[in-house]
Parts: structure tokens; C-alpha cells; sequence
């Protein structure tokens, strides 16, 4: 079988080259963006150019250059891509002037963390630039190679290993090849920020958070747990988020009285990778966690869902001081949706206090049986 998957956002990039502006791509590392930018250069061989901005002499050919020298480096090409462009030091500014110099020239940009590049390009680029963002797998990529049913008697492999590419297309153990991802590849970008003063407290900030999925935190729990302050902790927070390992929601509050405002609940975009952090690659049947990571599972194969469809939604959770709760909101075009995320085809009791507050809003429970809408599988 070919290995390759299709990538969902593949086409909505090709609609937004040759048109005056830079095309950056956000994505933590192995999610799969030079396998992209590679097939999306194949149709331009003759025309493109690819640089690994890792190796040092192109970073070096990049940085702080005239318009003249970076015409001299890349040539006359039509497509140029900037593979890992964040570790080019002012990257920003040397995109702006490619783009105001050569707008002709189609620029590719791929970081692998968005705290370097995105925080260099922010300002430079503004009005000059298409993001779009490239995430694990998805199960609607795997759609196209599986059917359904094939796809529901991947579910518990998909849970545990999770959705990088190089882990769904091995065959057999997979359990050395993912921990050799965490410590080689996602510690890599988060370790070096310089606002990181102490990588055992990252470790153990990570970890912390993979026990809690699916629960509220608190940022004084989880500084007193790591053994830092509270603003090392919503620090070292921002930029894990930045490098595309955890995400968070945040709590909806808009008529009752005593919903919670201050915690969120926060997630991780792979579940192999929070399952390899906790050491725990056990099976379904001998784990207790199966719940919670069903719960982080679907939310986070919604979120690829709803970012690559480019779907207007705010996501939230919602629970109440005596602990009524829901597990996940939307709300979009003016409706609010709510639903309670089940592993087991249960029945779920909605919260009187919410369904007074928001009557109108659609109720839904999501299951191993009927999930396939809610993360956008194609029906039968």
C-alpha cells in the first residue's frame, strides 16, 4: 500500500500560490510538511527549488542578505521553499523582502514552531502572507485509504500510538519509534526557546498535563506539582501550545451565575505522544484512562476537522461550581452546540442548569459508534 496520505489542506494551498503572497506552513516536526511541500513541488520540478533551512550553510545564505544576494542564492526560480524557515535568524524580514522584491517568486515557508517563526513574521509579513496549519494524521485522511469499518478496528491502535505518520505507517511495535519521536523530535523546537530556563521542569509540566487530560487545571496546582512559580508555568504553557503539542479550552460562561470562569482544560494534539510521555502504552483493556483519552482523541480530530474545513467555531467546555459539566461547546454562526463525549454508547444526562440557560442549544453524545460525523467521515 502506498504510504502516502494525502494531506487535507494540500489543495487549499495550491489555490493561494502565485498570488503575491508568502505561503507559511505551521506544524510541529514529522507531522508530515516536507513530505507536502515536496509533492507540492513535483508539479512545479522544473521550476522550484527546496532548501532545508536546518543545514547551516543555508541559513547562513539567508540571513541578513541584501535583496541582490538572496536573488544570486535562489536563482530564477518560480516556486522556492523554505523547509524549517524558523531557524533562520530575522526570517521575517527576509521574507518581507522577498516578496516586495520578487513578488513573482512563489515563497514556501515551513516551521516547525510557531514561537520562532510566527513571532519574527507577525510584523514584517502582516498583509503579506496565507498560514495554514499542518497537524498528525487525521482519520478523514485515513478515510481514503480505509473504509469505515476498517477505520473503527483502528481506533484503539490510533488512541494509543497515535497519528504521526511515521507511526501509522509502521507495521508491528511501534513503542521505541515513538519514544524516539518525543525525545528526538518534539523536545527539540520546545527546548531550545531561550524563555526556557529549565527543561526538567518542562518534562515534568508535560507530564502533569497528560495525567489531567480531560479535567480542569489550575496554573497554582500545577506550579506547586512542578516546582516552579505560576508565571514560569503559564509560560512554559504558551510555548508548548506554540509548538503544537498541547492545545487548551477554555470554560463558556455567558448567563449563569456560578459557572466557572478561571480554569480550562487542556490537551494534547497527539494521543501517542501524551500516552509515550506517561510511559503508558497499554492496551485498552488495562488502562483507566480510556475515557479521558477518547475524550482528547475525538477533540483533537475535531479540531483538525474544523481548521481544515476553515470552519468559523469557538470551542469551549463548560461546567458549573457544583460540578455540573459538559464536555465540549461549539458555538458558530450564532448556535451553540454542545455534546458529551462517550467511549461507551451511553445515555447522557444534560445539566438542568444549562438547558435553562441556553434552550436552544443541540444536543449531542459522540461514541465509538456514531463519531464518524463528528470528525467529518465520509457516510456510506
Amino acid at each position: 500500500m502506498d504510504l502516502y496520505y494525502k494531506r487535507e489542506i494540500q489543495e487549499a494551498i495550491e489555490r493561494k500560490l502565485f498570488k503575491g503572497k508568502v505561503v507559511v506552513i505551521y506544524g510541529a516536526r514529522q507531522v508530515g510538511k516536507t513530505t507536502l511541500v515536496n509533492t507540492i513541488q513535483a508539479k512545479y520540478a522544473a521550476t522550484s527549488t527546496y532548501y532545508n533551512c536546518d543545514e547551516p550553510d543555508i541559513r547562513a545564505a539567508l540571513t541578513d542578505k541584501t535583496s541582490t544576494e538572496l536573488k544570486a542564492f535562489l536563482g530564477s526560480k518560480d516556486l522556492v521553499i523554505l523547509d524549517e524557515a524558523q531557524r533562520v535568524r530575522n526570517i521575517g524580514l527576509t521574507l518581507k523582502l522577498l516578496v516586495d522584491t520578487f513578488p513573482h517568486t512563489q515563497i514556501v515557508a515551513t516551521g516547525s514552531s510557531s514561537f520562532d517563526l510566527s513571532n519574527e513574521v507577525i510584523e514584517p509579513l502582516t498583509g503579506r502572507k496565507y498560514e495554514f496549519y499542518l497537524y498528525p494524521l487525521s482519520l478523514r485522511e485515513l478515510s481514503k485509504k480505509y473504509l469505515m469499518r476498517e477505520l473503527e478496528r483502528l481506533l484503539e491502535r490510533r488512541m494509543i500510538f497515535g497519528m504521526y505518520p511515521e507511526i501509522v505507517s509502521a507495521e508491528g511495535d511501534v513503542t521505541d519509534r515513538l519514544k524516539a519521536l518525543v525525545r528526538s523530535y518534539l523536545y527539540k523546537d520546545v527546548l531550545r526557546v531561550d524563555k526556557i530556563k529549565n527543561s526538567e521542569a518542562v518534562e515534568r509540566l508535560l507530564k502533569a498535563l497528560a495525567l489531567q487530560i480531560g479535567h480542569e487545571v489550575s496554573y497554582n496546582e500545577l506550579a506547586e506539582t512542578v516546582g516552579v512559580n505560576k508565571n514560569t508555568v503559564m509560560g512554559y504553557m504558551r510555548i508548548l501550545e506554540q509548538a503544537f503539542i498541547i492545545f487548551r479550552l477554555n470554560p463558556f460562561s455567558r448567563n449563569v451565575r456560578n459557572e466557572l470562569k478561571k480554569l480550562r482544560k487542556v490537551y494534547f494534539y497527539d494521543t501517542g505522544l501524551r500516552n509515550a510521555l506517561i510511559n503508558n502504552l497499554n492496551p485498552l483493556e488495562l488502562r483507566q484512562d480510556t475515557g479521558a483519552l477518547w475524550e482528547n482523541f475525538m477533540l483533537a480530530e475535531r479540531l483538525k476537522y474544523n481548521q481544515y474545513r476553515q470552519a468559523d467555531v469557538n470551542a469551549y467546555f463548560w461546567r458549573t461550581q457544583d460540578k455540573s459539566e459538559i464536555d465540549y461547546l461549539e458555538e458558530a454562526g450564532g448556535t451553540l452546540s454542545a455534546y458529551e463525549i462517550k467511549w461507551r454508547k451511553d445515555t447522557a444526562r444534560w445539566p438542568k442548569a444549562f438547558q435553562g440557560a441556553y434552550p436552544h442549544a443541540k444536543l449531542a453524545v459522540i461514541h465509538r459508534g456514531n463519531f464518524g460525523a463528528f470528525v467529518g467521515l465520509p457516510t456510506a
